[in-house]
Formats: C-alpha cells, structure tokens, sequence
C-alpha cells in the first residue's frame, strides 16, 4: 500500500500519522520525490483502513499494490535510484561502464587491463577473485589474494572495485570492496542477499539464467528489506533453447524493469552471447534501451585467459567500444535537443 501526501504537507502532521500506521504493526518507506512525497506501507497491510487514510487532510490519495516487491516497486519510490561509488555516479542518467577480467589471474595482467580500461574511460574495475565454476576442475580464482591484487589495482589507478562474493560467511573479507557482485547463479541465495541487506555497500544484483523479471526483482527486495538501498540490477541473458549463442540477451527486460522498478539496470553483454565479436553490438542495443550502463569482459590476451577468453574484449577492442558508445549518445543529445 501507498500513501500519497498532499504537497506542502506539514512536518509535524506528517510524523503523527507516521507513527499512527507505525501503531498497526506496518513498517513505513518514506520517499520525497520532486513533486510528490510517499509513503510506502510495508508488512501485512490488510487490516489498514484505507478509508481512515483517505479521511487526513493530509494525504492526496491511498492505492493498494498488487506486486510482491514492494520496496523495487516504483510506485513506492517514483524517482530514479542513483547509486553512488567513489564519486563515481550509477542511474538517473548517469551511464557507468565496468570493465575488466572475467578472473584475476595475476598482478601484471590485472595492473595492464585496469591502466587501459581507466584510459578508455570505464567507471569501475570489474575482476572474479572468487568463480563459480561449472566444472569442478576449471579455474576457481585466486582467492583472497585475488581481492588483494584488486585492492592494489584500485590503489593505482583509482578506479573502484566490483567482484563477485560467493557467501554470507565472506563479508569480513569484502569490506574493502566498493561494489559487492551477486552472480546468476547467487541470485536466489536468500541467506547471502539477507546479509548484504544488513550492509550499505552497493549490491550488484545480476539475473539468474532461467529467471523472471519479478523474481529478479524479489531477490533486489530481500536486501532493500534488510535496509540497505543501493542495488544496482544486472541483466546478463537468459537461458534458453538456443544453442548457437551462450544465452539469450532479454533486452526487453530493460524498459520493463524502468517501468516497474525505480533501480538502475546494467546489461553485460559479454554474458549474454559469450562470443566477442557480438559484444558491441549488444551494446549499442542496450544504450539505445535504456540501460545505465554496461559490464564488458576485457582481457590483456583474451586467447590466453583462463576463464571466459571467447567473450573477452582486448583493449584496443574495448577503446573501440568505448568511443562508439560516447559517438551514439552524443548524437541521441543532439537529437533530442
């Protein structure tokens, strides 16, 4: 259920219904947008008068809300989420792009992509010191002393740091880390999302591989629950009969998730086809989408990485990419001015 003030609406009376609600055992999310200001009811609210809401002179108008997610629903919050890392901007216009290796595999091949994806312009420094691998016998990730090989490549170049955590038990480990990643296959780790609700650093949420737009959207509520509201969601593609590409980059689920859902969306088009040559043009569809930003794979030697080389970008490919995406939304300004 959601609340609509009316404008102008005075502080103090403001507080008194708050805690009025607050009596009838219903937790409130208080959004103040530019226009409008709401409250967002939360918990069990069948036994909430909606008739004694609508009776304040106070509040415009009071609407039930039918979808599970409450607090990603954009009714709740109907201004954009802006996610804030470093200085660095995420959502509500601001495009980001995270770069870097699939996996740290040493100092010097992290020091050489982060140096260039920093010059071409990427927002963040992405590396898995921690992978979650099919096989038992691939690549795993160096670990701890991967995150400390990342620590060092943010000491250097100043780019923050996004990496993937694999378990709740790991958060004393990530307390450095600027952007904490869930990973598809992490999606619905209820207990994990439960934790990183209990934190304030900025989750990246990606999408499981055979997951709906709403069950995304219900694992980004288990940590909004928990207090914490920087998530930032990552479509990664799906799932599905298609054999001749890795999975299928749903790029439909981006005006949907803008529609429903107050809180930025990534695409990683790496992921999404696994080849590399596909990458920029994935891209490019996601810019015009209207997606906040990219996750792109880039590699020293991507025919030598040891995880994920097929859809990896080198550098001179990833400046590429990052010039042809500055040309095209310099033109969508031009167009739409």
């Amino acid at each position: 259920m959601i609340v609509i003030l009316k404008p102008q609406a005075e502080a103090g009376r403001v507080s008194a219904l708050m805690e009025q609600i607050k009596r009838l055992g219903v937790d409130i999310h208080y959004s103040q947008g530019t226009t409008e200001t709401i409250l967002g009811l939360v918990g069990d609210t069948a036994h909430v008068d909606v008739d004694w809401l609508r009776a304040s002179d106070i509040v415009a108008d009071v609407r039930r809300v039918s979808e599970p997610y409450k607090l990603a629903n954009r009714r709740f919050h109907p201004q954009d989420t802006q996610v804030t890392v470093s200085g660095r901007r995420i959502g509500e216009g601001a495009f980001c792009v995270i770069a870097g290796p699939c996996s740290v595999e040493s100092e010097e091949q992290l020091l050489q992509v982060a140096s260039a994806v920093k010059a071409s312009g990427a927002t963040c420094l992405r590396g898995g010191a921690f992978k979650p691998r099919t096989s038992p016998y691939s690549f795993q990730g160096l670990e701890n002393e991967g995150l400390r090989l990342l620590l060092e490549a943010r000491r250097i170049t100043g780019l923050p740091i996004v990496t993937e955590i694999m378990s709740e038990t790991q958060l004393d480990d990530f307390a450095d880390v600027d952007i904490i990643q869930v990973g598809a296959r992490n999606m619905q780790n209820f207990r994990l999302l439960k934790a990183l609700g209990h934190s304030r650093k900025p989750v990246l949420l990606k999408r499981g591989l055979s997951a709906t737009i709403e069950e995304l959207l219900m694992s980004a509520e288990y940590v909004l629950a928990g207090g914490n509201p920087n998530v930032i969601l990552c479509e990664r593609g799906i799932r599905t009969f298609e054999k001749m590409i890795r999975n299928n980059l749903d790029i439909s689920a981006v005006p949907v998730i803008k529609e429903k859902s107050h809180l930025p969306v990534l695409i990683d088009p790496s992921h999404a086809a696994g080849i590399a040559w596909m990458v920029k043009p994935l891209a490019r569809t996601a810019v015009a989408a209207g997606a906040d930003g990219l996750m792109i794979e880039v590699h020293n030697n991507p025919s030598c990485a040891l995880c994920d080389g097929a859809q990896s970008l080198d550098p001179a490919q990833f400046d590429l990419l990052m010039q042809d995406i500055r040309r095209r939304a310099a033109f969508e300004e031009k167009v739409m001015s």
